[in-house]
């Protein structure tokens, strides 16, 4: 993190104060020191304890968001008890009242066969929310139309610490997966060499997952071709080669993330997990794009003195199906 001046010169300050103690005293602080990292590593099962809770009550929603997706995909039509909601806005209710009488005078005139499910409901929201569609291009969604549901599943107990987010898919012309992966590994103890920077769990690493793509139909590389000149004859001949191509499904490559570094990457997983996958709906109807805004206002003064973004991504322990993010600090 870059830091101010003023806040440099405040710390040598303080330094300096500690290191003109007198012996007696600065051997007391050592020992209040011994106590802290005591502290840290009790915080460290303490957030091993938030983990298992988070895995805990992810299956207990699990079910709530299966049905979403049943609804979403059309598997299932919600009964008229189901899709009652009472909306405080009444401006908006007097415009969806308009809207069905316009929609019902369209349907005297062409009957038209209702669509299936709620259609391109992961790709709204994808295009919807900016730290997605930086990385969505316009090949990307014919893809992510077939996209089905986004799952967070949590690392098992005795397991190291990490969390997974799965992409189903329906059958489609693309490629064969039926569930795409990225896995992000976790630590949640303090470093040995600087035990009082610990803030809670980290996202140290990720792994993504092969895409097997049918022929062709491979968005993330580009065939493009290139004349050469033979030195000795002076002929031209045309070669084509592949390249790689910006696309958002350059997020599962194991390989290389050419697009965005690793800190971007950290980022938009704890994104999914924490915001997207638990509140889907309000990120489709616009609601919770609101809701950052606000809070995005909030922070940007905060977020000013903080600097650069630091790669070890430090979670903020948003249990993501339960807690805001300012109910507890990672």
């Amino acid at each position: 993190h870059s830091s101010s001046p003023v806040l440099i010169l405040s710390l040598q300050r303080r330094l300096f104060l500690v290191v003109m103690l007198p012996k007696a005293v600065k051997r007391r602080v050592h020992a209040l020191k011994r106590l802290q990292v005591q502290c840290a590593n009790i915080e460290a099962k303490f957030y091993e304890e938030v983990h298992e809770l988070e895995r805990k009550y992810a299956a207990l929603y699990q079910p709530l968001f299966d049905k979403r997706r049943d609804i979403v995909t059309g598997a299932v039509e919600p009964t008229d008890e189901e899709c009652e909601w009472h909306s405080d806005r009444e401006e908006e209710e007097e415009l969806a009242e308009k809207a069905t009488i316009e929609d019902a005078k369209k349907e005297e005139a062409t009957p038209e066969e209702d669509p299936k499910g709620i259609p391109e409901f992961w790709l709204t929201i994808f295009k919807s929310v900016d730290m997605l569609s930086d990385m969505l291009q316009e090949h990307d969604e014919p893809i992510l139309k077939h996209l089905k549901d986004i799952q967070v599943k949590f690392s098992e107990p005795g397991e190291p610490m990490s969390f997974t987010l799965e992409f189903h898919f329906e059958p489609n012309g693309y490629f064969n997966n039926a569930v795409l992966t990225k896995v992000y590994k976790m630590k949640s103890e303090p470093d040995s060499s600087d035990p009082f920077s610990f803030e809670g769990p980290e996202i140290i690493d990720c792994e993504g997952c092969q895409i097997d793509w049918h022929k062709g139909k491979d968005v993330t590389v580009k065939t493009i071709k290139k004349k050469q000149k033979h030195k000795g004859r002076g002929t031209v001949r045309t070669v084509t080669k592949q390249v790689p191509n910006d696309s958002f499904f350059n997020f599962f490559n194991p390989d290389e993330d050419s697009e965005f570094t690793l800190a971007t990457d950290f980022e938009i997983g704890h994104f999914f997990r924490e915001r997207i996958v638990p509140r889907a709906v309000l990120y489709f109807t616009g609601e919770a794009l609101e809701d950052d805004e606000s809070e995005q206002d909030d922070e940007g003064d905060e977020d000013d003195d903080e600097g650069d973004f630091d790669p070890k991504v430090s979670l903020h322990l948003a249990l993501p199906f339960a807690i805001s993010d300012h109910s507890l600090n990672l």
